[in-house]
């Protein structure tokens, strides 16, 4: 969530990586650039901080000039349902140190959020072109709704290893592996300051809860926390064995 969560990912990203072994790094980059959108420079953060992947959601275009720079950036991926014709890539697959291929999808949800293609079939679009390019495939589903996240997981169980919900900031104790072989977890949280609301000052929320008089937020400042989670998966089938669920505090 915008400069803090940027600078803990720059601080704790490379030891998180090699304490848990990790061959490929996806990071949510839908907040990172002043806690709305993303930027080139901001994406330039991330990746070098040790993100493989960045995906988005629905303030992806909230920064105007990022739209030209995703058209040619392929480790950035906006939602794969917003309408033909957007710039942009929607899914992407990637190769580890190892040689692993690693299919990547973003979907945006529609419940309570703005109106797009529907998630569900684009998903089963995005599938269908990667084919059998890579054995495993990892989604992220950026919704509001949690029942549309379920409904995605149960949707792709056994065909994708991992669904991993984000957008509400608030991490989710619901992660498992679905009876054929898919990761889940509704929502995988946050890396931002912890003593707040959503990454924002609780007194500046609270204000304009109870006045609902609309104003600037800034960012909160203070010990961040960041949200993970660690998925293991059968290079073979492509089927998840376990899913960790990770909260660190500075």
């Amino acid at each position: 969530m915008g400069s803090p969560g940027r600078r803990a990912a720059g601080r704790m990203l490379a030891d998180l990586r090699s304490r848990h072994c990790c061959d490929f790094v996806i990071v949510n980059g839908e907040n990172a650039a002043g806690g709305l959108g993303i930027t080139k420079p901001t994406a330039h953060e991330l990746l070098a901080a040790g993100a493989d992947a960045i995906t988005l959601g629905n303030h992806t275009f909230a920064k105007r000039a990022v739209a030209g720079y995703l058209a040619e950036e392929p480790r950035i991926l906006r939602p794969a349902n917003y309408p033909p014709g957007v710039l942009g890539y929607g899914w992407g697959i990637f190769e580890t140190a190892a040689g692993e291929r690693i299919a990547v999808i973003s979907l945006l949800g529609r419940t309570f959020m703005d109106a797009v293609d529907c998630p569900f079939r684009a998903a089963d679009a995005a599938l269908a072109d990667i084919g059998d390019r890579a054995k495993i495939v990892i989604v992220d589903v950026h919704a509001e709704a949690t029942s549309e996240k379920v409904a995605m997981g149960w949707h792709l169980n056994g065909r994708v290893s991992a669904v991993i919900g984000t957008h509400t900031h608030v991490q989710t104790s619901d992660q498992r592996v679905l009876p054929d072989g898919t990761a889940y977890i509704t929502d995988v949280g946050m890396t931002g300051v912890r003593d707040s609301v959503l990454g924002l000052p609780p007194a500046a929320v609270i204000e304009r809860f109870v006045t609902k008089v609309p104003g600037k937020f800034e960012l909160a400042e203070g010990p961040v926390s960041l949200h993970a989670v660690v998925i293991e998966v059968d290079a073979d089938t492509g089927r998840a064995m376990s899913i960790e669920r990770i909260e660190e505090t500075e």
